[in-house]
């Protein structure tokens, strides 16, 4: 798919990550190229799934979420019944913001918000605890964050 970007699309995906609030007139300045032609080009990039959404990035702090845990979880089984009770659960979890099914010793990794310990102790134990799926978790507390972007690297 990436064959079919030109360096002026590539260029507007890098501009609408930095800053998705861009009005097209300021899009069009970043890119070199007028309005109307930047305008239908967004709308095309966002028309074939290059973006996928546009979100406003909220401070966890602000809102009373500072405390990021990234759980390693290993499921008892590898049976299709296990994987999918744990898929569906964590999609309706709020506190789950990522999860990725990996390879190695874990099954998959979370990447969970909550306001304190007891938050956690109680995510674990009344949500995580509940699941018949789950056969382990490793949780990993973030003590600071160096790096938090929500860019992709876009290919050039």
């Amino acid at each position: 798919m990436i064959d079919k970007l030109d360096a002026i699309d590539i260029k507007i995906l890098k501009e609408l990550q930095h800053n998705s609030k861009l009005t097209t007139k300021e899009l069009a300045e970043a890119v070199h190229l007028s309005a109307s032609p930047t305008f239908e080009r967004q709308k095309r990039l966002e028309r074939e799934g290059y973006i996928k959404k546009y979100v406003a990035v909220v401070d966890p702090d602000m809102v009373g979420n500072g405390m990021i845990v990234l759980c390693n979880i290993r499921l008892k089984q590898h049976g299709k019944e296990y994987a999918q009770e744990f898929v569906d659960a964590m999609k309706g979890m709020e506190e789950v913001t990522e999860c990725y099914n990996t390879s190695g010793d874990f099954d998959f990794i979370i990447k969970v918000y909550v306001r304190d310990m007891h938050h956690y102790q109680d995510f674990v134990l009344n949500r995580l605890g509940e699941m018949k799926s789950i056969g382990s978790v490793h949780s990993v507390f973030v003590i600071g964050t160096v790096k938090d972007t929500h860019s992709v690297p876009v290919a050039q």
